[in-house]
């Protein structure tokens, strides 16, 4: 007999859901038995926690543009997926949630849990969701489920719940009287596109003419519309210095002369620097936030400003725009591609040239270091050396962001660099790797996470489930031993303090070890001549690794931190700038509020 769950799993093969992450209850078993019957064509990935459902959803959907789906049951399942829908919230990423509940009579039995695992479940999902539908009956089903992917993909993107009762889920299905139809225009975000007033398009392009020293602060929007390599031929041709928030990683390849790499307090030094030279600045894709903005310092007094994005309350949130482009980001770049006569800027390319390069000297002491403990420095730009075109690095919340942000560079343009920057919790990278390996598949390449101690401590139960699925998962753990940001924060703001930030005790945690009892390839760096070895070990096992490395617990990303402990690579003070430590809300790139 058919049922509502055949009814829901049909119409998500009809929407090109190729996977659904998550954990099966009994109010949501047939769904699964739904999915079961379809298969190969869709496939259900089982987590070990509900947490790492929507994470996993999440790097689908960057990957693909195609909303990712996760599924939970009632009650404690619904409590742990909040972290994932924030997260999508936050970045625009489209997502579908599908929860159970319990059978809609026994409605005035689920406050205080008399019915066992009942809440208000729909009140609580509210706040972090575009929208959150509770089905009414199984005829209602199919309106709610197009509704979902509607909303999901819509501008601005995000992440959309669909709770299910449990009665309504297992009801018969009428195949005669319930169609499983769906609208295939909401199969990828953006579903619509629009540009922007052709009278706005040609004030921006006057303003591109006149700028001697234009730049670009390239964010996640830019992939989320598909315009990277459309961003990176404009920028070919009218040579702006291009940054870009960590989201926006890959917007344009940082290889190029006019890349100045990731703007943000633990990103690049040089970036930092000359975003202040520029005076044009278009915010492409971004929405401003406290750590590209560098604590809103920017922009600057003086420096005109463009703002396109496709959500019209994004523009002048944080600072009025000269002029907003409210549209599309890969229609308005179209539209403007035409419309640019502006030149390159021999001048601006040469400070660009001198002042990556004075930041690049300033760190190649430690890029090469053999000093024992590691340089986590060393290791990014080993890893570096490894990655393939179809390999995908995943960064996990705090300092891991840094590592990565400055010392591998994207080569292609495209969406490559996965950040957990819509909430920046530690515990992304474990399972979102998930959802990137089951995109990658067998014969893809690799996806590498990297995280601190501390952030993949959060997720390590899901090791087993890269183990399960023989994921090409190499996990990079840089173990310090501390929450490094925290214990740093504590040092310099509290005279000395070191509380609660210890990971380490005697002989262990062995990350390398559990992971070997989880399944996985372990292996276990403490020496900077044994990193090469160790990469290529983990590049060729046909399956998952956790390869663990003892790094240096002083290594900061944060330049606030490192000119206090007088490390290399420092951004120069300028007249005017406050940087005392003691100031440090003022101060624009002392990153507040990290993991």
């Amino acid at each position: 007999m058919a049922h509502i769950g055949d009814l829901l799993a049909e119409m998500l093969q009809q929407l090109e859901v190729e996977f659904v992450f998550g954990m099966p209850g009994g109010q949501t078993a047939a769904l699964h038995d739904g999915i079961a019957r379809r298969a190969p064509a869709i496939r259900h990935i089982l987590v070990r926690d509900e947490r790492s459902a929507g994470y996993a959803a999440d790097a689908y959907a960057r990957l693909t543009g195609k909303p990712g789906v996760c599924d939970v049951t009632v009650g404690p399942g619904a409590t742990k997926l909040p972290d994932g829908l924030v997260e999508a919230l936050n970045a625009s990423i489209p997502m579908v949630a599908i929860v159970g509940e319990l059978p809609l009579n026994w409605t005035s039995l689920r406050a205080k849990g008399v019915a066992s695992q009942g809440f208000d479940q729909v009140a609580f999902f509210q706040p972090i969701t575009k929208a959150t539908f509770m089905v009414p009956s199984p005829a209602a089903l199919p309106d709610l489920v197009r509704s979902a992917f509607r909303i999901a993909t819509a501008p601005r993107p995000g992440p959309v719940v669909l709770i299910i009762p449990h009665d309504v889920m297992d009801a018969e299905w009428d195949e005669a009287a319930i169609k499983a139809v769906v609208d295939d225009r909401n199969i990828h975000a953006p579903s619509i596109r629009y540009a922007p007033p052709q009278s706005d398009l040609a004030e921006a392009a006057r303003l591109f003419e006149r700028a001697k020293r234009p730049a670009i602060v390239a964010g996640g929007g830019v992939h989320g519309s598909g315009a990277a390599e459309l961003l990176t031929r404009i920028a070919d041709r009218i040579q702006p210095l291009v940054v870009t928030s960590l989201s926006g990683k890959g917007s344009v390849p940082e290889t190029r002369r006019y890349a100045g790499g990731v703007l943000n307090p633990l990103g690049s030094a040089a970036a930092i620097e000359l975003i202040k030279d520029a005076d044009l600045v278009v915010w492409c894709g971004s929405k401003a936030s406290q750590n590209t903005a560098m604590n809103w310092t920017l922009p600057l007094p003086g420096q005109a400003t463009i703002t396109i994005d496709s959500d019209p309350l994004e523009h002048g949130r944080t600072f009025r725009p000269t002029v907003l482009l409210c549209g599309d980001v890969r229609l308005t770049l179209e539209a403007l591609d035409g419309m640019l006569q502006a030149e390159p800027q021999n001048e601006w390319l040469s400070h660009i040239d001198q002042v990556k390069a004075r930041h690049t000297d300033a760190l190649a002491e430690e890029v090469s270091s053999s000093s024992v403990p590691i340089q986590p420095a060393r290791v990014m730009r080993a890893l570096a050396e490894k990655l393939g075109p179809r390999d995908v690095v995943i960064s996990d919340a705090s300092w891991a962001a840094g590592w990565i942000g400055v010392h591998i560079p994207a080569v292609e343009a495209g969406r490559r660099f996965l950040y957990a920057r819509g909430q920046g919790g530690l515990g992304y990278s474990i399972p979102a790797a998930i959802g990137a390996a089951a995109v990658l598949g067998r014969d893809g390449g690799h996806v590498v996470t990297v995280a601190g101690d501390g952030g993949h401590s959060f997720a390590i139960g899901e090791l087993a489930t890269h183990a399960q699925n023989r994921m090409k998962v190499i996990n990079v753990v840089l173990n310090n031993g501390i929450l490094g940001w925290l214990q740093m924060w504590e040092e310099f703001y509290f005279s000395n303090l070191r509380q609660s930030v210890d990971l380490s005790f005697d002989g262990g945690p062995n990350y390398a070890a559990a992971a070997e009892a989880l399944g996985l390839k372990g292996i276990r760096v403490k020496s900077p001549d044994q990193i090469d070895a160790a990469l290529d070990q983990a590049f060729a096992h046909d399956g998952p690794v956790v390869l663990e490395v003892l790094i240096d617990p002083r290594a900061t990303p944060i330049h606030g931190f490192r000119r206090r402990l007088g490390q290399p690579g420092k951004v120069q003070p300028r007249p005017g700038t406050v940087y005392e430590l003691r100031e440090w809300k003022k101060s624009p790139d002392i990153l507040s509020g990290q993991s």
